[in-house]
């Protein structure tokens, strides 16, 4: 009897889903009275009343979701397992969905994707560009790029390149009108471009730590924005200071476009993770990418000591 087990669950789990006889037959491609006999066989087995029925609806019992919650995650490491067993030595395919922030576009994400999707023709990707938080199992997202600090510590994280750090630039031309901060607090008296991460956000209160602890300064401007873009454009021309960070700004910085201050105050920090879910097993779509991911940062590793060695 031990081995009808598996199509009961099944078939319990699907009903339990759709909340309905009807619906789970048709996913499962049986008959409504042969899934009733199923469920009512496995009953009997385990001695408990799972489902509660009406001529209406189908609902569960304080036992039967108690098991639910119990098998729905062995039943989808099945289904994970199964599907890293189909794909095993083919090319791995199907939407790869991630969640990255705009900061790391240009530097980071951007210039490998082309290489990407040309390596693995048979992945989609579905890349959703949002500086704020996500929950990837909601959001049907398979996984998403953050500070570590944003990363709840549930999910799996990978380091990728190691601690970043924050810095405020200006041009030149705007140096030379307003001056140069000496301190955080001098902010006050200067026009800020501020950013929020998402449309419904605060703006970003900027963070400098002084003898080893963080603090924030509130600062204020003539513009908010939730776009990379825009803010360095602004600041390019002149609008005023921003807090960034230096990746996404260091081409500027090296080309004398932009010039950076408050240096002492802005200490390295954990820097960017990939993270995914921990319940689940890892698709293959998704190891891929994170091996490519891997490889890449590596080559960069090389180049970058190089060039600061020159410095």
């Amino acid at each position: 009897m031990r081995n009808d087990y598996g199509s009961a669950l099944r078939a319990f789990h699907a009903i339990a889903r759709h909340g309905s006889f009807t619906h789970a037959a048709l996913e499962l491609e049986v008959s409504t009275s042969a899934l009733s006999q199923t469920i009512s066989q496995l009953e009997r087995r385990v001695g408990v009343r799972l489902l509660q029925r009406t001529t209406r609806n189908v609902g569960l019992t304080e036992a039967g979701k108690e098991f639910l919650e119990r098998v729905s995650p062995a039943l989808e490491e099945i289904d994970d397992a199964v599907e890293n067993l189909r794909q095993h030595g083919e090319r791995p395919g199907g939407t790869l969905r991630l969640t990255v922030p705009q900061s790391i576009l240009p530097s980071l994400i951007g210039p490998m994707l082309a290489d990407f999707l040309r390596e693995y023709p048979q992945i989609r990707l579905d890349l959703r560009v949002d500086s704020g938080l996500n929950d990837l199992v909601s959001d049907g997202l398979d996984a998403g790029i953050r500070l570590g600090e944003k990363v709840q510590r549930d999910m799996v994280a990978i380091p990728l390149g190691g601690p970043t750090r924050s810095v405020v630039v200006g041009a030149p031309a705007y140096f030379a009108a307003h001056g140069k901060p000496k301190h955080p607090r001098d902010l006050q008296a200067h026009r800020c471009v501020r950013f929020r991460f998402s449309l419904n956000a605060s703006a970003y209160r900027w963070e400098f730590a002084e003898r080893g602890r963080w603090f924030q300064v509130d600062v204020d401007g003539p513009l908010v924005t939730n776009e990379h873009s825009i803010a360095l454009r602004a600041v390019l021309d002149g609008v005023g200071l921003w807090h960034v960070l230096e990746r996404y700004a260091r081409e500027h910085i090296k080309a004398g476009r932009l010039e950076t201050v408050l240096d002492a105050w802005l200490p390295p920090y954990d820097g960017f993770y990939l993270y995914y879910p921990s319940r689940r097993q890892l698709p293959p779509k998704l190891r891929v990418f994170i091996d490519f991911l891997r490889v890449r940062l590596r080559a960069d590793a090389p180049a970058k000591s190089e060039r600061s060695a020159r410095r």
